[in-house]
């Protein structure tokens, strides 16, 4: 029989090993181009386009399309299937596949300057694109700015205070809020972004020299290592 010190070691090693060895708690995903690469934790909280996302990178099926539409502090987009191989000056962004995401909208987030979200249609559900996605790249925005955003495109739908602050001093696109849904946000590699939407383009906003990637995911290994980095530590428990 076990002792209670072989029991409590054993029971000690249990809890290192599942601490060391277990599931993380986040996906990570890396897109690389030429311009650099970036590291993106998809959300938890939306969980169709998160799986959706990694059931496509697990295809390999992003490899080899094109970074097809960029907006200088607005956003670039890509995951087009018909941008693979696309001959210059196509018009590209109307491809897709078979099936739409159901939107999953989320009041704690938004188009902070970083995160990734799904491009769709003007169908009236607002679910998105099976494959389409863009970053945002962003401005900063005043005040004004953000109160003319209320008055106008979002309808008189009010910013939470601390959006505001963050669209104040960091930036992103207040304008697309709760309309497209938010599924990820760069964590590493932000000016990936930067140079790519501040390549020349076409009057379509399509790179005049392309811009291929490849998307790959992050093993849990990489992951766990990410979770601890970015994760704060639980806080203590009262009295202790």
């Amino acid at each position: 029989m076990l002792t209670m010190k072989k029991l409590f070691t054993l029971i000690l090693l249990t809890i290192i090993a599942v601490t060391a060895f277990g599931k993380p708690k986040n996906q990570y995903v890396r897109i690389k181009t030429a311009y650099g690469s970036c590291i993106i934790r998809l959300y938890n909280e939306t969980p169709k386009h998160r799986d959706n996302f990694i059931k496509l990178v697990k295809l390999g099926f992003y490899n080899g399309t094109l970074f097809h539409r960029v907006i200088q502090n607005f956003m670039i987009q890509g995951g087009d299937p018909d941008s693979k191989n696309a001959k210059p000056g196509v018009e590209l962004g109307n491809g897709d596949l078979k099936y739409t995401v159901p939107a999953e909208f989320r009041d704690s987030i938004f188009h902070k300057r970083g995160v990734l979200a799904a491009a769709r249609d003007d169908n009236p559900t607002k679910a998105s694109s099976a494959t389409q996605f863009y970053i945002v790249e962003g401005k900063r925005l005043t005040d004004e700015d953000l109160d003319k955003l209320v008055a106008g495109r979002l309808k008189g739908r009010k910013i939470p205070e601390s959006e505001r602050e963050y669209y104040k001093s960091v930036g992103g696109t207040p304008q697309l809020d709760q309309s497209y849904t938010v599924y990820g946000e760069v964590v590493f590699g932000l000016d990936m972004v930067d140079q790519i939407a501040a390549v020349k383009k076409d009057k379509r906003d399509r790179p005049l020299v392309d811009v291929p990637m490849t998307v790959e995911l992050l093993k849990p290994r990489e992951c766990r290592r990410l979770d601890k980095i970015l994760l704060p530590p639980p806080a203590p428990l009262k009295g202790v």
